[in-house]
């Protein structure tokens, strides 16, 4: 089935599919710059399933135009039907929703690591496949891809009323990690972070839309 036909099924918000393929298409383009050997298939689809169950911990007043054309009592129904269905877990759910699509282990792995908490251990890991995962969902934000810096400071804002938010602490200890991954994954590519926005990547965002999973 087409990623896109995915989103469809199960009803996931315009903006949450847009920030998965744009996640995909930041990896694609790293892949693809990169003087080693990666497993780059599963990657980008870890990357374009690695948020799906995300509608549970949203909070649908604070972007309320992203409500549009269903608005918020349909969304707010879809996101009780994932909470019944799922947990109040989002990145369970993602992983559970994973499963349901019958995607293999490799790809269920990546997508596993594609969470802060595990920053610190995959810095010390030699698999390139868990670095750029963890890396390219920091470099795009609900508008686009940004720095990893900025993406921080955003998601800061944004989750700051959230019950797992991150303390300043947790957040320089994570972007500590993240920049260490960030020069290891550059350290084998023939572009560097800067070369990454949203004009770079528009070639690949085309490309990550007709992906099978």
């Amino acid at each position: 089935m087409k990623i896109l036909d995915i989103y469809s099924e199960y009803r996931i918000m315009p903006n949450l599919a847009m920030h998965q393929l744009r996640v995909a298409a930041v990896a694609l383009m790293i892949c693809e710059s990169l003087d080693l050997e990666v497993d780059k298939e599963s990657i980008v689809k870890a990357c374009l399933l690695h948020d799906i169950g995300n509608i549970i911990k949203f909070n649908l007043n604070y972007f309320p135009e992203w409500n549009e054309p269903q608005g918020l009592e349909y969304w707010e129904g879809v996101k009780n039907d994932y909470v019944l269905k799922y947990g109040n877990d989002e990145h369970k759910a993602s992983l559970l929703i994973a499963k349901e699509l019958k995607v293999t282990s490799i790809i269920y792995n990546l997508i596993d690591c594609i969470d802060s908490s595990v920053a610190e251990r995959i810095v010390n890991e030699n698999n390139f496949e868990k670095k750029i995962c963890a890396y390219v969902d920091n470099r795009v934000t609900p508008y686009g891809v940004v720095s990893a810096e900025e993406h921080s400071l955003n998601a800061k804002e944004r989750y700051k009323n959230h019950p797992h938010a991150f303390s300043e602490e947790n957040r320089i200890l994570f972007m500590k990690n993240l920049f260490e991954i960030e020069k290891q994954i550059f350290s084998h590519s023939k572009i560097v972070p800067e070369d990454i926005n949203d004009n770079s990547m528009e070639k690949y965002l085309e490309k990550v839309k007709s992906i099978e999973i």
